[in-house]
């Protein structure tokens, strides 16, 4: 079988996502897939001795996973080890669909980052490499936080166990807000809280968020993303149709633009790199709207001398009705069907990330929010303290806010939406455009551009 053609030497990025736009709609023939699979009977490994090929972006999830090996052992019939290939985020699903294509070096266990994920999501794609996982999605129930099924299901049908409930909350440093006066309990509303941080702001020149405006488009695009789900909306509705041109999208586009004019909020090229580390260093960024694992993989590393000065609280709401909370960021792992270690990978994924115990061990390892809802009420991690964030209980902050947990809806042709918008924000941001005027531009983009795909 031959494989899709690859790129031009000194593509343009846009040039790229047309040109991986349609490699993916290439392998979505129907049944295309499925042949490349290979073709006879498959010899189902059902016990014993078994090596897994996993595949994952991030070191945290090796020492995870490699570290509860044991776990799984007890739970199933087999005995593990991992083969395992560290890669990029964006590179494991192109691997993967060009190994699926070459019939060979597939793996058993793939890690897939949510925004990465959307890419299986285009035809026949999903149904054909991935073990459908609904029957254990359904064994479990609403203690599932079915928020976090949404990201990698398609068409009513689970292919990924989400590694996280990545809540976002306010990171602040308790002694500027003494400082300066401002409320440590979180305000009732954005706007309260913007209203009384301007103040500070042009006093002192102290900002209280950070957004994105930097060449990382996915960057870019959450900067948004996080506001717009704590407003009840969504990129795309539940069927994944566009649904950037609402109340809710036009609100939050509108807050992010309001606390930059008015100096609250600051820009940053790279909300990882050494902007906002001088930032947070300098004492000049007093406070952050992040997802949970940002404690571990975002603060602590970078100011590690301000131990004991970071507190996390909820968020401001949008509407006195509306949520505390939003989301941002995941990964979810699935099996690859049709190999003869579908069958001991779909169990090690399950005996790994669904038991109350692997959900509490995975928290105190990497920082990632448990999936199950009466995880929550855990004694143990309700106890925790945080010597960093000053003794802070963190869990029970996120257990307070768990049941305000947006969903997160996915769409093929997230990649194309994510330039478009990426733009228009950057547009908004600058005074260039309204942000109606932002996100209608940006709607009538992508539909000329999915039209065209």
């Amino acid at each position: 079988m031959t494989a899709p053609p690859t790129p031009p030497l000194g593509a343009t990025r846009r040039q790229f996502l047309r040109w991986s736009a349609a490699s993916a709609a290439a392998l979505s023939v129907p049944g295309l897939l499925a042949a490349c699979a290979g073709s006879g009977d498959v010899r189902t490994v059902r016990s014993g001795r078994v090596t897994l090929d996993f595949w994952t972006h991030d070191d945290g999830y090796v020492q995870f996973f490699t570290d509860s090996i044991g776990v799984a052992d007890a739970a199933t019939r087999y005995r593990y080890r991992l083969d395992v290939t560290k890669i990029g985020a964006a590179d494991l699903v192109t691997k993967l669909l060009a190994q699926a294509v070459a019939e060979a070096g597939t793996p058993d266990v793939a890690g897939f980052e949510i925004g990465n994920f959307a890419r299986m999501l285009r035809g026949d794609i999903t149904e054909e490499l991935l073990v459908d996982l609904s029957a254990i999605r359904d064994r479990f129930g609403d203690d599932l936080i079915q928020a976090r099924v949404a990201p990698f299901s398609k068409n009513g049908k689970l292919y990924a166990l989400d590694s996280d409930s990545p809540l976002v909350v306010q990171y602040y440093r308790e002694d500027l807000f003494r400082r300066d006066g401002l409320a440590l309990e979180t305000p009732e509303t954005w706007s309260a809280f913007l209203d009384d941080a301007e103040k500070v702001a042009r006093k002192r020149g102290t900002k209280f968020g950070a957004v994105g405006v930097g060449s990382d488009l996915g960057q870019v695009l959450q900067g948004f993303q996080i506001p717009l789900m704590q407003n009840g909306g969504n990129l795309f509705d539940a069927d994944g149709r566009l649904a950037i041109e609402t109340p809710e999208a036009e609100r939050a586009l509108a807050f992010l633009v309001d606390g930059i004019r008015r100096g609250v909020f600051t820009t940053v090229t790279d909300l990882y790199g050494g902007s906002i580390q001088a930032a947070l260093k300098s004492g000049e960024l007093a406070a952050i709207a992040m997802p949970s694992w940002y404690a571990a993989y975002g603060i602590k590393p970078n100011v590690p001398d301000q131990s004991g000065k970071w507190r996390i609280r909820a968020l401001p709401r949008f509407t006195p009705d509306g949520s505390r909370t939003s989301v941002g960021g995941g990964t979810g792992f699935g099996a690859l069907r049709g190999k003869p270690n579908t069958q001991a990978a779909t169990q090690f994924i399950e005996a790994i990330y669904l038991s109350k115990e692997q959900q509490v061990a995975r928290y105190k390892a990497l920082g990632y929010l448990p999936t199950l809802r009466s995880v929550y009420k855990d004694p143990e991690l309700l106890g925790l303290e945080d010597t960093y964030f000053g003794g802070q209980r963190l869990f029970q902050v996120y257990a307070d806010v768990i049941d305000e947990i947006p969903p997160y809806y996915q769409s093929a042709d997230m990649s194309i939406l994510q330039t478009v918008l990426s733009g228009s924000l950057l547009d908004a941001y600058r005074g260039r455009r309204t942000p109606s005027e932002a996100l209608s531009e940006a709607a009538d983009a992508f539909r000329g551009q999915t039209r065209a795909a």
